[in-house]
């Protein structure tokens, strides 16, 4: 799955695209999560333009791979990616949280085709993943299970059983991908519970372990290239990503896990996204 440099570019714009995208909802809905959707917009770009067997057209599609999203508050992320992809229009991005929407502050599998499961409770993505992984390997096939989760969710039992269960049973074809940003709604993950060392702890329970720079495109992809040739145990990536990741006023600053920009805000934080971006700011209506 080698990237070219035109193919990285192209990614490159995609993810401020999406960037742009989440602003523009989180605005609209006046409520939701920023600063993890910012920071995992260069993964998601990634997943669905590059890496995920998928259809749009036929979201239904069997032989797909399965995108589990465990931390579903960051699901504006997926959303605009979901809709850059061609799952739904753009424009109804802009109904994030509107009731009625297909679009809920957390995803629910039966409101819109794509999504593979409903999140809420935290720390459950991982065991519907292995779950999904173990019924693939069962059946014979190939299809892959990635499942995105967040680091504060490390915090949940129910995700030290999930890995026990992987490790135990080697599903190679599930490839977990932690959202390393080190903050949580209530501070620092470090200061709220600490982690580290997570990468060892998911090794003592038999998980294949990278670490890689999440805003870094090529390297996501390279470590998820890596997963894919690891045939006795699942691997877990460990995704070092900035929170707010491309708005200097969001970046690092654990306030913004669980909040949305304002009118005037939304404004400034696209004018600086479409400014690093070498694009020409405009109003946002």
């Amino acid at each position: 799955m080698i990237c070219s440099d035109s193919e990285v570019a192209e990614l490159t714009k995609r993810a401020e695209s999406i960037r742009e995208t989440i602003i523009e909802m989180l605005v609209a809905a006046k409520s939701g999560h920023t600063a993890g959707s910012l920071g995992m917009a260069d993964i998601f770009a990634a997943f669905y333009f590059h890496i995920l067997n998928h259809n749009p057209q036929n979201p239904d599609w069997e032989g797909r791979d399965r995108l589990v999203l465990s931390n579903g508050h960051i699901c504006p992320v997926r959303y605009a990616a979901m809709a850059q992809a061609g799952y739904f229009p753009i424009e109804e991005c802009l109904t994030l949280r509107k009731f009625g929407s297909r679009l809920q502050g957390h995803p629910e599998r039966l409101r819109l085709p794509g999504l593979e499961t409903t999140s809420g409770p935290l720390g459950d993505g991982l065991p519907q993943a292995a779950g999904i992984a173990t019924a693939f390997r069962m059946n014979g096939t190939k299809q892959r299970v990635y499942c995105v989760m967040g680091d504060g969710e490390q915090d949940e039992g129910i995700i030290w059983e999930s890995v026990m269960f992987a490790g135990k049973n080697r599903l190679h074809n599930l490839t977990a991908v932690m959202d390393r940003n080190n903050i949580q709604i209530d501070g620092m993950t470090e200061d709220v519970m600490p982690l580290e060392p997570v990468a060892d702890k998911y090794r003592a329970f038999n998980w294949h372990v990278l670490e890689v720079n999440g805003n870094d495109i090529p390297a996501f992809i390279t470590a998820v290239d890596e997963a894919k040739s690891i045939y006795e145990k699942p691997t877990l990536i460990i995704a070092h990503t900035i929170p707010g990741k491309g708005v200097s006023d969001i970046e690092f600053d654990y306030h913004w896990h669980g909040k949305s920009p304002t009118v005037e805000e939304g404004k400034r934080f696209l004018r600086e996204i479409r400014t690093l971006g070498g694009k020409i700011p405009h109003e946002y209506a």
